[in-house]
């Protein structure tokens, strides 16, 4: 019984660092404004509400990254500040502020573990 209690917690210990170092890969490439990075991490679909926009669900990920992209160009984004970021399960949730030279925008980030690794599934931008 030891036994199997000390196998789930290495393996849980293990899936939460290899979440963790997947998150914060995405997290320096939004402070560095690095879209093209970030949409690497995307899943097959992604559902994203942009402002301004209708919440599209299921996006192919071609066209999120698309869209991801332009919306980077379109608005200057330079840099990223992390508000809020917490696991649960098998899924992880990511907040901040996406900084330009305005206002900046608010960025909500769920990613989930998909086919063995963690993948973006919904992007919300306020």
């Amino acid at each position: 019984m030891k036994n199997i209690f000390l196998i789930s917690c290495i393996a849980f210990i293990s899936f939460a660092f290899k979440f963790q170092g997947r998150a914060d890969a995405i997290i320096n490439a939004l402070k560095n404004g690095n879209a093209g990075e970030v949409t690497n991490y995307f899943d097959s679909t992604v559902d994203i509400k942009l402002p301004e926009k209708e919440e599209v669900n299921h996006m192919g990920k071609s066209q999120a990254t698309t869209v991801f992209k332009s919306f980077f160009s379109n608005n200057a984004i330079k840099g990223f500040e992390v508000s809020s970021q917490r696991q649960i399960g098998n899924t992880m949730y990511l907040a901040g502020k996406l900084k330009n030279n305005g206002k900046g925008f608010t960025i909500t980030m769920m990613l989930q573990q998909q086919g063995g690794k963690e993948e973006i599934i919904s992007v919300r931008i306020n």
